[in-house]
């Protein structure tokens, strides 16, 4: 089913059959639907819908000068009028508007930060971003679904640190791969990897699983700060820089990178990381 759901959002502009997704997971087509809807809580149907969904809505943000029509067809979508009604059904507004009201918020916020005391945020306009050719990086890893911040933290402390002690998994770089936006899906649906290098040939206790974060072009951005600020630099990222570096979003997952020699201050709860996010030539 994880093969699926990696399947699917890599694949969110063409056509997605049943029957191709079912052999993707090794069943027939009857048993793949019916399992699908028991793991997930929601058709096959309407899984795809929301993540078309869901992707446009980053997309609207994150490239605020890329038409509507184009950011409907990378999506899946055959025409503005069918995304138009599909996206408002969703989002209470059609895209436009919403991507208006979003950029709006988004100024609104910044101009509250631009008139705080520097003490009181993050420092993330001067976080420092290059781009970066990664290889294709094979990794395990534990899945956590839910409301991001500190549950995730408490998932690496809790879930993962005791697997990777079993597996003698210290001394690699790890990775937490985010699958979706939380400020666009539903806390209780957001998907996060903690993951760690392995090669690829790695066999070990646990319920974990294997795959292999893409290689290619990512635009990096230097993290230092604790959980609360982290979904900051994201929104920093993705919403102010991007929008004017004269690169887009592709499908490959964004990710957070915590190389070897990465700080972590127990106390503070202070730690380093690489935001990467996935960039293309508009």
């Amino acid at each position: 089913m994880h093969r699926v759901l990696e399947y699917i959002d890599r694949q969110l502009d063409q056509t997605l059959e049943l029957d191709t997704l079912a052999k993707v997971a090794n069943f027939s087509s009857f048993h793949f639907h019916r399992l699908f809807t028991a793991w997930f809580g929601e058709t096959l149907g309407d899984y795809v819908r929301r993540r078309r969904l869901e992707t446009a809505a980053l997309r609207l943000v994150a490239q605020p000068r890329l038409p509507v029509l184009q950011v409907a067809l990378s999506v899946g979508f055959g025409s503005t009028e069918a995304f138009a009604r599909a996206f408002k059904t969703r989002f209470g507004s059609t895209p436009t508007a919403w991507r208006v009201s979003q950029v709006s918020n988004r100024d609104q916020l910044k101009s509250k930060l631009d008139q705080a005391p520097a003490s009181a945020i993050a420092n993330h306009g001067n976080m420092k971003v290059t781009i970066v050719d990664r290889q294709p990086t094979t990794v395990a890893y534990l899945r956590y679904v839910g409301p991001v911040g500190k549950p995730v933290s408490d998932f690496w402390i809790t879930k993962v640190d005791p697997w990777m002690q079993t597996n003698g998994l210290y001394g690699r770089s790890r990775y937490g791969i985010s699958h979706d936006d939380p400020g666009i899906t539903a806390p209780e649906k957001v998907r996060y990897d903690a993951a760690v290098e392995v090669p690829e040939n790695f066999v070990g206790p646990g319920d974990h699983q294997m795959t292999v974060i893409p290689g290619g072009k990512y635009a990096v951005g230097k993290f230092k700060g604790t959980d609360r600020q982290i979904g900051e630099a994201w929104d920093w990222l993705l919403r102010d820089w991007l929008p004017g570096s004269g690169m887009q979003l592709d499908s490959r997952p964004s990710f957070e990178h915590y190389p070897i020699d990465a700080s972590f201050d127990q106390k503070t709860g202070e730690f380093e990381s690489e935001i990467c996010i996935p960039i293309t030539p508009l």
